[in-house]
C-alpha cells in the first residue's frame, strides 16, 4: 500500500510539474524605447534636455555677458568639461575679462592651430570640486589653494572686499545643476 501510495505521489508531483512548464508559459513582452541622438555632439554636451535644472554651459549661453567665454569653449572643445554632472566650480571670466587681454590674443587663440593652448586656459577656470562661496571661504582661512583641472593651483584669499581666485574678484555665484558658476573679470592664465 506505501508502495502505491509513493507512486501515486510521484505520479502527482510529476504531473503538477509538466503542467507548471508547458501551461504557465508567460510571453515576453517587447516594449520599445525612443532615444534621441545627436547628430554633431560627442558626449553630455549633446545631450538635448528641456527637463533638468541648467548646467554650467546651458547657462553661460543665456547670458550675453559671457558671449566670448562660450565662443571660446566651442572653439576648444571643452564643452563637456563644463556639463559633466560634477560637482564643478568654474570660474567664468565675462566678456570684458576676454578685452583685457593683450590686442589679439582672443583671435589668436581662437584659431584651430591653438585649440589644445586654449583648452589649457579654459580648464584651468574649473575645479573638479563643490566650491560655494562659503566653502571658498573657508579654503582662504586655510591658506588653501585650489586644485583646477588644468593640474594647476589658484589661491584663494577672503579680503575685506570679496573673495578673490586666482588674484580675481568673485563678482557673483550662480548655482547650476552640475555645480557654481562664480563671475571673475579677468583671464585665468597659467603659468607654465
Amino acid at each position: 500500500m506505501k508502495k502505491i501510495n509513493l507512486t501515486t505521489s510521484l505520479l502527482a508531483v510529476f504531473a503538477l510539474f509538466i503542467v507548471s512548464c508547458n501551461g504557465g508559459e508567460k510571453k515576453q513582452e517587447v516594449t520599445e524605447t525612443k532615444t534621441e541622438t545627436a547628430s554633431e555632439g560627442k558626449g553630455q554636451s549633446a545631450v538635448s534636455d528641456d527637463v533638468s535644472a541648467a548646467n554650467a554651459l546651458q547657462v553661460a549661453k543665456s547670458l550675453d555677458d559671457f558671449k566670448t567665454l562660450v565662443v571660446a569653449i566651442e572653439a576648444a572643445g571643452v564643452e563637456d568639461a563644463v556639463v559633466n554632472v560634477g560637482p564643478l566650480t568654474i570660474f567664468a571670466p565675462v566678456n570684458a575679462a576676454f578685452d583685457k587681454l593683450p590686442e589679439g590674443t582672443v583671435e589668436t587663440l581662437l584659431k584651430p592651430e591653438n585649440k589644445e593652448k586654449l583648452a589649457f586656459i579654459l580648464v584651468n577656470h574649473v575645479a573638479p570640486a563643490n566650491y560655494p562661496i562659503e566653502q571658498l571661504k573657508k579654503e582662504a582661512k586655510k591658506g588653501r589653494k585650489l586644485y583646477m583641472a588644468s593640474g594647476k593651483y589658484l589661491l584663494v584669499e577672503d579680503k575685506e572686499d570679496g573673495v578673490y581666485v586666482g588674484g580675481t574678484k568673485i563678482l557673483k555665484t550662480v548655482n547650476v545643476s552640475n555645480g557654481w558658476i562664480h563671475v571673475i573679470d579677468n583671464v585665468l592664465v597659467p603659468t607654465e
